[in-house]
């Protein structure tokens, strides 16, 4: 088959050409539609529901909201984890399926589900699913700010102008409001004037639901005409609301203006926000699943610049980048493909250098264009836009794309040579087809091995399966396209540029000054063959040594150009507290060199991804696109000003009784979508006592923070929220002829704000809503003298039918799978993950005695990598057993099979040596280059074996010290220029290590060009003798 390949493309090498053209214009045009990302999409399959449930306390909302739940859902098909927390006022439910299952579908099932559930929720209570949203969420931050508007009018204007507005761009799915006030009418009840006219809230309730509203009246019909009745009876303005009739009694008519004050007043509010310093708005705008991120954050600035004037107008200052992750995805998409262009470059270079010889340089470097965008449209034809994963995989294939063409090319020209100086030269288009035949076994079995090597990236589970599934695509789709243009177009160019050019008789100036050394060096290395062997084995042997005192992390810290730091203060701090601290920790902040802006957003969002109570403030701290060193240095300078300590240096004052974490956006992403929390370790304490767990928490959350390399430990449900308990006393209640809900709907009338009409002006919707006065809700002692009015109309003060007290109340209730959970969490810096984690459990269970019933898991960063690598071993190992069946085919002989693995040692000692000098951590995506490195070393040997079979079967040579030596210099050249190239190619990405959007495969990278500097060195030079001494190439055993 291959053989009638080649022969079609040598004859219609205008067809073959012609094709290929195509292919490159098609893969263009791909190129320009692709979505463009940081990272594939690894959000796991699940959906949030969130379930409002105002004036209900965190244990409340457990019992009545987040356990029916929980119950309705759990038996659900396909569903892998629930998780849920229960705060004052919410219910947040996250139902994780398994991987693979139809996110649609699973949306669909719940619905299903949770329509069932009407009858056993409290009244007005109504779960909602929350909009799906990428991995990534946020695709834009936004702030608005005026120096000449009040917050309420600024509410407005976001909620009827502004966000109506973002919502109608393609691939926004909701966009999140921060801070603000929304505007309601307010019935402000005095209590005194209640007692004055004998009414309790509930009166005043029922009237002012009546007091406003619009009614479909019908319609008039005679015998011609059809008349619509359109009635209306609103009350737009707080004077119109506070002449509404109350009650009328003995002639008399008490308005609801009698009772308090009817004014524009504001909801309770559950969030707070400031820019720079300044109380305003924060709009967190988010990504629809699938969506693409790049054009998506393009279209909303389009439609930001269209509101820019009328923002003008109202005297409204925008601030339209305060968290812009298109930012990271421009610097690293054209970081990488900038480093894809120079290593191009130099791989031409290189080929022109050895070959000397424009042609065959041309033909060559056509692999590289061709084999790159037929890639992108395999990729494209998955759905896989381009990311840095993508492009990494891209960047890796580069130097190993022209491997192919460069044997095919190399061995065609020396033919060609050769057949010219014969007497009888033979037909031009036998010689190309017999001189690309005879490498072709060789190059499809390398090939098949490289892409072989790469099969278990696909396989691998979790996030890690997500991020690194489409590197590994992207690479095999360029290697076997690599082996499609060698098979096809590179024939036809070497016939058509080759056949009738005029050929150097001699080689290169470069390869013959290499060649006449690297014999030379040959015989040297052969007459000292067990000194080499003993120092190349001893090498190996500290290399594997030093393996296991790397440091290990999941993924490399990334350079995103802005930070995400979150502060919790003491559970039932105010907004206005939690913005005052905000405030002084943003002037400290913006003092440090290159801090460009500061947003806090304070408390939550309704359908929010973030639902914290107002002792929570998260920061958006940007600063721009700057190196990787220097992204370092501000978060060191944020970590010390935040957190009071220097270990250089004066120690800055910090802020005291504050917990503070930070990083960057999308490393929090990953470690929430690997524990469901924003920390690389979790430790979650199961049980039934709250009590119990928060004790237990807390021993643990103590030991923990004594381990060498632990920051930002929290527990995250912390106890002791202040709270008021209010309880009815059955004897005071059965005495006085009350019901229990009577009372406790006056109370929540009193003090809830609770919307119990509205008005309608054009297309705005305004709440009306009664409340106490300021001065009565605000004083905890005036609660014991809310009045009550019996149906006998007699007065009685809440203080004596209850007992008030205050206590401490839950912030928090988290659950697992429905069972209770305190978890703590913690971040660490400067040491390697996996011995962390292990001496935290093992102190865990040393000092930490848990209380009976409780019980301990463990998940985060340390247990995704440790699934990771076992993946990756697991299935290199079977992909090992692959190649070995592989080469066994090719060789057949197994002495010479084994000694082809020999080459990977070889390439081991490059790797550990370019480990130790970028820093000795080890990371997953470090791991690959390993496998990456090993597929591409074991190419090499598999060349040079090969080509020692052919002179001996074809040339029938006999194997010796001169076949060994022949075989290698004959090779020297495509071996040296697949090696050179393959490093050249990469070595921009590795360079720029560490930078901005090349932290995960920088690493790789990096592997990859020390490893193939050791192993194609020791592969020209022991190899060969290796071979001399320990293999056997017999005539008999044809391939």
């Amino acid at each position: 088959m291959m053989s009638a390949l080649v022969r079609f493309s040598i004859r219609f090498h205008g067809v073959i050409i012609g094709l290929a053209s195509l292919m490159v214009i098609y893969g263009i045009y791909s190129l320009t539609r692709s979505n463009l990302d940081v990272f594939p999409e690894f959000s796991p399959t699940q959906l949030v529901i969130q379930t409002e449930s105002p004036g209900m306390s965190a244990k409340l909302v457990e019992y009545l909201v987040t356990q029916p739940l929980e119950n309705t859902i759990a038996g659900t098909v396909g569903v892998d984890k629930i998780r849920s927390q229960s705060i004052p006022g919410l219910s947040v439910v996250t139902v994780l399926f398994k991987p693979g299952t139809d996110v649609y579908r699973n949306r669909q099932v719940v619905a299903e589900r949770l329509s069932t559930l009407n009858s056993q929720l409290p009244h007005g209570i109504v779960p909602n699913i929350t909009p799906l949203t990428s991995s990534a969420s946020t695709v834009l931050g936004i702030g608005i700010t005026s120096d000449k508007r009040s917050l309420t009018e600024l509410r407005t204007l976001v909620d009827w102008t502004i966000r109506p507005h973002l919502m109608a761009v393609p691939g926004v799915a909701d966009v999140n409001v921060f801070g603000g006030k929304v505007r309601q009418l307010q019935i402000q009840v005095d209590p005194q004037q209640l007692i004055r006219y004998n009414i309790g809230l509930p009166q005043v309730m029922e009237a002012a639901s009546k007091a406003t509203g619009v009614r479909g009246a019908g319609y008039i019909e005679n015998k011609n005409q059809r008349i619509i009745i359109n009635s209306e009876g609103q009350s737009f303005t707080p004077e119109q609301l506070a002449q509404v009739t109350l009650l009328h009694r003995a002639g008399q008519t008490i308005r609801l203006g009698d009772i308090g004050k009817v004014v524009e007043g504001e909801a309770p509010s559950i969030s707070a926000a400031q820019i720079n310093g300044q109380t305003g708005i924060y709009l967190s705008i988010q990504g629809q699943l699938g969506a693409n991120t790049y054009a998506v954050s393009s279209a909303l600035e389009k439609a930001i610049d269209q509101l820019e004037p009328s923002m003008r107008n109202e005297q409204v200052t925008l601030h339209p980048a305060l968290f812009r992750p298109a930012n990271f995805i421009e610097t690293a998409i054209h970081g990488v493909q900038s480093d894809i262009l120079i290593g191009s470059l130099l791989v031409i270079t290189v080929l022109f250098l050895f070959l000397f010889n424009a042609r065959t340089a041309f033909i060559s470097a056509t692999a590289i264009p061709l084999s790159l965008l037929t890639a992108v449209v395999v990729l494209q034809f998955f759905d896989i836009g381009l990311n840095i994963m993508v492009l990494g995989g891209l960047a890796i294939a580069l130097g190993e794309v022209v491997d192919d063409a460069i044997i095919d090319t190399e061995n065609i020209f020396r033919r060609l040579r050769e057949n010219r100086l014969l007497a009888q030269p033979r037909a031009i288009h036998r010689v190309v087809f017999q001189a690309s035949m005879e490498v072709r076994s060789s190059v499809v079995y390398a090939t098949f091995i490289v892409a072989l090597v790469f099969m278990p990236l696909l396989t691998l589970s979790g996030v890690a399966g997500k991020l690194f599934a489409p590197l590994g695509l992207a690479y095999i789709s360029a290697i076997l396209a690599s082996l499609a243009v060698a098979l096809t177009l590179t024939p036809a160019l070497c016939y058509m540029l080759l056949g009738k050019a005029r050929l150097e008789t001699e080689d290169s100036p470069m390869i013959r000054f290499i060649k006449r050394h690297y014999v030379k060096l040959l015989y040297r290395i052969e007459s000292h063959f067990k000194l080499v062997l003993l120092t190349t084995l001893v090498a190996i042997a500290l290399g594997l040594g030093i393996l296991p005192l790397f440091k290990s992390q999941f993924i490399p810290n990334l350079h995103e150009g802005h930070y995400i730091m979150h502060i919790t203060a003491v559970p039932g701090t105010s907004e206005q507290e939690s913005l005052r601290i905000g405030k002084k920790v943003a002037e400290t902040i913006r003092e440090i060199k290159g801090v460009k802006s500061v947003a806090q957003w304070v408390g939550r969002a309704p359908n929010g991804a973030d639902t914290f109570g107002t002792h929570y403030s998260e920061f958006e701290i940007e600063i721009g696109t700057v190196s990787g060193e220097e992204q370092n240095r501000i978060l060191e300078d944020i970590r010390e000003k935040i957190s009071g300590y220097d270990d250089d240096g004066p120690a800055p004052p910090g802020f005291v009784g504050v917990n503070f974490a930070i990083n960057t956006f999308l490393t929090e992403r990953i470690e929430e979508t690997i524990s469901g929390y924003a920390a690389a370790q979790v430790i979650n304490v199961y049980g039934r006592d709250l009590d119990a767990l928060d004790r237990d928490a807390q021993a643990i959350a103590s030991v923990v923070s004594q381990v060498s390399g632990a920051t930002d430990v929290l527990v995250q449900a912390p106890p002791s929220t202040p709270q008021l308990s209010i309880r009815l006393r059955p004897q005071s209640m059965l005495q006085w002829g009350l019901s229990p809900t009577d009372v406790l709907d006056t109370i929540r009338l009193a003090y809830e704000s609770l919307p119990i009409s509205q008005v309608y002006q054009a297309n705005r919707v305004i709440g009306v809503s009664i409340v106490l006065e300021p001065e009565s809700r605000q004083r905890i002692q005036q609660i014991g003298n809310l009045p009550i009015i019996n149906n006998e109309g007699r007065l009685l003060y809440l203080r004596d039918i209850a007992d008030i007290t205050q206590e401490n109340g839950r912030s928090k209730i988290l659950h697992a799978d429905a069972k209770r959970i305190q978890t703590v969490t913690a971040n660490v810096n400067g040491r390697d993950i996996a011995s962390f984690s292990e001496e935290v459990k093992t102190r865990i269970r040393d000092e930490v005695e848990l209380s009976p019933g409780n019980y301990l898991a463990f998940s985060g960063e340390a247990e995704a990598q440790a699934q990771s690598r076992e993946d990756l071993m697991v299935h290199s190992l079977l992909a090992v057993v692959g190649i070995f069946l592989m080469l066994y085919i090719a060789f057949g002989q197994l002495r010479n099979l084994l000694l082809t693995f020999a080459n990977l040692p070889f390439a081991l000692i490059g790797g550990v040596i370019a480990v130790i000098l970028t820093g000795g951590w080890i990371s997953l995506g470090s791991l690959v280059g390993f496998v990456t490195l090993f597929g591409i070393t074991l190419r090499n040997a598999i060349m040079l074996v090969s080509h020692y079979q052919h002179l001996v079967d074809k040339e029938n040579m006999t194997w010796g010290l001169e076949t060994a030596i022949r075989g290698a210099s004959e090779r020297l050249p495509s071996i040296l220029m697949t090696a050179l190239v393959t490093a050249l190619g990469l070595l921009p990405l590795a360079a720029g290590s560490g930078q901005p959007g090349r932290e995960i495969e920088g690493p790789m990278a990096t592997i990859i060009v020390g490893g193939l500097v050791t192993s194609t060195l020791l592969n020209l030079l022991i190899f060969p003798t290796i071979m001399l001494h320990f293999g056997r190439f017999k005539k008999a055993h044809m391939a």
